[in-house]
């Protein structure tokens, strides 16, 4: 594909966050918008001038002039509107998790392998500016080998929609896996996690089944292993998406506050850093959007770009890196294999609290999901 890529979102809530990004991409065309509520429809369409404004995803798939769908939708539709869009021929991505079940998972693998076309989940903390430290401390050597790997997503949901409240918080912990995971450059094998608490409702409504879950996992042909807690409701705690790699010769920790910086140790001293931004990495036209938000008005922006502070700058990354995985035809990162496992990892810590029993983590790679 040697024209610019042409993208349809769904879902304006956060989805919205993403539209100057690619409207102003050398490789990208913004070209249409879908919403169920017209009115939020209209009035975010408006905002951006984008012209194409569907309020049905399955109309948005009949475009023609669309290549690629970016899905932002509540995580209860992702696995079957992935499977809908590859299955149109479009390219996908989408925000995180891939799906709520294993078996959704082997299906939007499914529907990537058999339509050829181009799966990324928009996984924000394997884009911040701080797994990018993290990584250049890696690949450089000056980490040593990985001996460890912790990683944490504190969030009080109070305030978001109501299909939040009984979701298991390992349902949604992909934020804490993913930067240990491709650290580690491995995927997860098996968890053993346990539950811990309990979410209290004052008109005596459900809620999760715990209040945190923490798991503890071990990485296929690996010999590391993992330690990744979550938190949904509950838990005072100011938000945090952590993660810490332990090395051999260096090791970095995520702050306790979010005014800190991270500290690095070499042996027992330790010293907090400045992370650079990285913006280099990124077309120039798109570099502005690592340190604002793409709304002229905070109150706009949505409350996970607010809670999140920016999502380490990583909304450009992603955006750039989804258009040219597929100009260039290359499987994007991370692709639908990788997604899986990402996702499964937490979907089977869950099965693993509940059953009190060691959970195998499904191995994606290599089988055809139909």
């Amino acid at each position: 594909m040697t024209r610019a890529v042409r993208i349809g979102i769904v879902g304006l809530g956060f989805g919205a966050e993403f539209i100057p990004i690619y409207q102003a991409h050398p490789g990208a065309e913004l070209v249409a918008v879908c919403q169920r509520s017209a009115a939020q429809l209209e009035r975010v369409a408006d905002h951006f001038g984008v012209h194409a404004r569907y309020t049905s995803f399955e109309e948005m798939l009949e475009d023609p002039d669309i290549d690629a769908v970016h899905i932002n939708t509540p995580i209860g539709f992702h696995a079957d509107q992935a499977v809908a869009a590859l299955d149109a021929g479009k390219h996908v991505a989408c925000t995180v998790p891939m799906a709520v079940s294993l078996e959704d998972c082997a299906r939007v693998v499914g529907a990537q392998q058999r339509s050829g076309k181009h799966y990324m989940m928009m996984e924000t903390a394997v884009y911040t500016r701080e797994f990018f430290y993290a990584q250049e401390l890696v690949s450089s050597g000056k980490l040593g080998r990985i001996q460890f790997l912790r990683g944490a997503h504190m969030q009080e949901m109070a305030g978001w929609p109501d299909y939040w409240r009984e979701l298991p918080p390992m349902h949604y912990a992909t934020h804490a896996i993913a930067p240990l995971l491709a650290l580690a450059e491995a995927e997860a094998e098996s968890v053993r996690c346990i539950g811990s608490g309990m979410v209290r409702r004052d008109d005596g409504s459900g809620g999760p089944p715990f209040a945190v879950q923490s798991a503890l996992f071990a990485l296929r042909d690996s010999d590391l292993a993992m330690e990744v807690t979550r938190s949904l409701y509950d838990v005072a705690r100011e938000y945090v998406e952590s993660f810490d790699v332990y090395g051999s010769l260096m090791s970095y920790e995520w702050q306790q506050l979010e005014r800190e910086a991270p500290v690095v140790f070499r042996g027992e001293e330790g010293e907090r850093v400045s992370i650079p931004d990285y913006a280099d990495r990124l077309p120039d036209e798109i570099r502005a959007f690592t340190t604002r938000g793409v709304y002229d008005t905070a109150e706009n922006q949505h409350l996970s770009f607010t809670q999140g502070s920016g999502h380490g700058g990583s909304h450009p990354h992603l955006a750039h890196e989804f258009v040219s995985a597929i100009l260039e035809d290359r499987a994007p990162f991370p692709d639908a294999f990788t997604a899986a496992n990402w996702t499964a990892a937490g979907i089977a810590a869950h099965h693993s609290a509940v059953s009190d029993l060691e959970v195998a983590v499904p191995n994606f790679r290599g089988v055809l999901h139909v």
